[in-house]
Parts: structure tokens; C-alpha cells; sequence
């Protein structure tokens, strides 16, 4: 005889924040590591401890401050970690995030391919907290104060990190 368990009354509510912040969680992760496969799996390990977090009974905060926070310190321990970056020297995986749907040409096609590769190149040559300003102020659109808030820093810090990032993302990128 199986016995069903009861759903927890907040189990509507993690899968709404879930469905709501995943695919930007994935995202950022994928930023953060050029790996779909390690963003994945890094994501999953947020939204586990998300899951756990959720549980508690003191739930007032902004998740999706939360989440981000969350998923830049668990990127940034995959990429300390010892075998990630013995695997990481082995297998060099460069896969471009497509942000444009349209159908271009072959022309184009192999002029926005070569122009994506230098581009995503400049960005994978950022210090580590450079492209977490960088992505998370220019890519998610974040306020300079929600950015300092996630990653902990300053205001004059996030600046600072910013304006070291676009100027090196110019000098790469000749502009």
C-alpha cells in the first residue's frame, strides 16, 4: 500500500522562483565557467541550496539577489578547485551563446561568428571579478548598488571593476 506524503504548503512557491530565475541562474553560470555542462550542474547546486534555504522558516529576502550571490560563489569554487582546472587545461570547450535569432547570411554568418569569438575571447581574458561586474551590470542589467550588494563590494568598487573591464574589453577589441 503506498501512502501519499503531504506537499509542503511553500513547494508552490520554490517551483515559481525556480521557473522564474533558472534559465538566468544557468546563464550566469555559463558566463562565469565557459562550460554549458559545468553551468548546468553548478546551477543545480544552487537551486539545491536554494531548496534547503527555502525550508527555513525566516524566508523574507530577495531571491534573486540571493540566487546570483549564490551562483558567483559556487562558480568561483568550481574554478578553484584542484581537478576543474586540471580538466579545464585538457579540454577546452568554447561554445558561443547565440543572443540573436535571426537568420543572417553566410557572409555575415562568418563575419558575427569571428566577430563573437574575439569578442567572447576578450571577455574569457577578464580577471575573474571583472566579468563578474561585467556580467552582472551589462549582461543582467543590474544597478551598480544590486551589484555591490551580490558580490559583497562597494559601489566605488563596482565601478572601479567596471571601468578596468570595458577598458580592457576596448583595448582587446580596438575601440
Amino acid at each position: 500500500m503506498r501512502t501519499l506524503t503531504a506537499v509542503p504548503p511553500w513547494h508552490a512557491q520554490y517551483e515559481a522562483l525556480y521557473r522564474e530565475h533558472s534559465a538566468r541562474v544557468v546563464r550566469l553560470c555559463q558566463l562565469l565557467l565557459d562550460d554549458p555542462q559545468e553551468a548546468r550542474e553548478v546551477a543545480q547546486e544552487v537551486f539545491v541550496k536554494l531548496l534547503r534555504q527555502y525550508q527555513e522558516p525566516d524566508r523574507s529576502t530577495r531571491w534573486g539577489a540571493w540566487l546570483t550571490r549564490v551562483a558567483v560563489n559556487a562558480c568561483r569554487d568550481r574554478q578553484r578547485s584542484g581537478w576543474w582546472q586540471r580538466w579545464r587545461r585538457r579540454h577546452q570547450v568554447i561554445e558561443d551563446m547565440e543572443l540573436v535569432a535571426s537568420e543572417p547570411t553566410p557572409e555575415r554568418a562568418a563575419i558575427g561568428r569571428e566577430g563573437r569569438e574575439r569578442i567572447w575571447g576578450a571577455f574569457r581574458e577578464l580577471p575573474r571579478r571583472q566579468r563578474e561586474v561585467f556580467v552582472l551590470r551589462h549582461l543582467e542589467e543590474w544597478s551598480t548598488q544590486d551589484v555591490a550588494d551580490a558580490l559583497g563590494l562597494t559601489t566605488g568598487s563596482v565601478k572601479r571593476h567596471l571601468w578596468r573591464a570595458v577598458e580592457r574589453l576596448r583595448k582587446v577589441l580596438g575601440g
